[in-house]
């Protein structure tokens, strides 16, 4: 509970406001549940109706799970909303940088965290929107089929184990984290209402980028545009996100502008937003002790220093409530492979980027490629001491 004028400090933040889910499985609820977003959306008395029209499916109606083209004018929505909250913040930000140039003195630097909950499911982007992209325009994953004997055993367990928790969170597990394969014609729905989703967000993004125009911000703030997992959209035949590293789920995209950072740059060197906390460091000169995993992304953006990069990390620890087993999940990722270990149990899976770009032959038990595997062993013990020392042995006797 918090008074409706509250708006921080909050972990680390000055200034907050906050959005409960944003996934709108859960519609916005009415205070005193919800955060500032649904205290916004319910606060003029048409709550009900917004979670009417949100709820009312758009023609051409949909064949696929947990998708449909809503009725929510756009100026509800919560990626409007949060674009809004932006534009504001930016612009009182650009005031208090021209006092303070008129006063002659140094304005007080910002940081804005800007949180989208779309793109996510259930796919639900509103008019216009939902009709940007047609389905029968969109790409298919290339493999769409769930060839489970041919992964690692975690791959089924998380598919077909009978979640933990309460009934009402094993439900949730079951029916809203779960999906049952789609044929192509639904995966092309899917596809076409994610990419809208998506559209949708970035034209907020948009909108927040000319806001730093606007305020004479621009040329003096780094902005960085990320996302914290992508989705299977049926890759492999699976959905929604999982404990399968895959590069749909763990390849997102990473785009950054700033000062000394020059245009049109691309770089294939794996890193991961573990490296954000001390590039974000690096640009403020202000070193963050904490982030041990993380390493600075300034130089291959400017240049400057060693800026070679070897492999980058992902890990995933998860209890038995999540998909009804435990995992603990490593993975490296070098420019041309990737392993994933896990663990307790000692198995992995390994695929040679280079040549099997879509991930389709698991080579981790493969005599052929047993020096590759003990390569990214290596790169993955080569952790801080935080990862369990030593690591199970894989290989076995020679």
């Amino acid at each position: 509970m918090f008074a409706d004028d509250w708006r921080g400090p909050y972990m680390g933040f000055e200034q907050v406001e906050l959005m409960q889910l944003g996934h709108n499985y859960w519609l916005p609820e009415p205070s005193p549940g919800g955060l500032h977003y649904e205290r916004w959306y319910h606060r003029d008395g048409l709550g009900d109706m917004k979670n009417t029209l949100y709820s009312q499916r758009l023609d051409p109606p949909t064949l696929a799970a947990q998708t449909h083209n809503s009725a929510l004018p756009t100026a509800w929505h919560n990626s409007t909303w949060v674009g809004d909250r932006t534009v504001e913040y930016l612009a009182e930000q650009g005031r208090r940088h021209r006092v303070a140039a008129e006063a002659q003195a140094t304005a007080q630097p910002f940081c804005a965290w800007v949180s989208m909950a779309d793109p996510h499911h259930p796919f639900d982007a509103p008019a216009p929107w939902c009709w940007m992209h047609r389905p029968d325009e969109v790409d298919l994953p290339p493999h769409r089929s769930r060839d489970l004997d041919k992964r690692p055993w975690w791959h089924r367990a998380a598919l077909e184990n009978t979640p933990g928790g309460t009934p009402e969170s094993r439900k949730v597990r079951e029916e809203y984290s779960r999906m049952p394969q789609q044929t192509d014609a639904q995966l092309r729905e899917i596809i076409a209402n994610y990419y809208g989703m998506i559209s949708l967000v970035d034209h907020q993004v948009g909108r927040i980028l000319s806001a730093l125009d606007d305020a004479d911000l621009a040329d003096n703030t780094l902005v960085v545009f990320t996302s914290d997992h992508g989705e299977l959209l049926g890759d492999h035949g699976l959905m929604l996100k999982g404990p399968m590293h895959y590069e749909g789920l763990l390849r997102v995209g990473l785009i950054m502008r700033g000062p000394g950072i020059a245009a049109d740059q691309k770089n294939d060197q794996p890193v991961s937003t573990l490296d954000l906390a001390a590039t974000f460091g690096d640009f403020a000169s202000t070193p963050v002790p904490s982030a041990i995993h993380s390493q600075s992304l300034r130089p291959l953006l400017t240049g400057g220093g060693n800026s070679e990069r070897d492999h980058a990390y992902n890990e995933w620890r998860l209890g038995p409530s999540r998909c009804g087993v435990a995992l603990d999940l490593r993975t490296v990722r070098t420019r041309s492979a990737k392993l994933t270990f896990e663990l307790t149990s000692g198995v992995g899976e390994m695929y040679d980027l280079s040549n099997d770009p879509h991930e389709c032959v698991n080579l981790f038990d493969d005599p052929k490629h047993r020096g590759l595997r003990e390569e990214l062993m290596q790169r993955l013990m080569s952790r801080s001491d935080d990862i369990r020392s030593p690591l199970p042995d894989p290989v076995g006797p020679a």
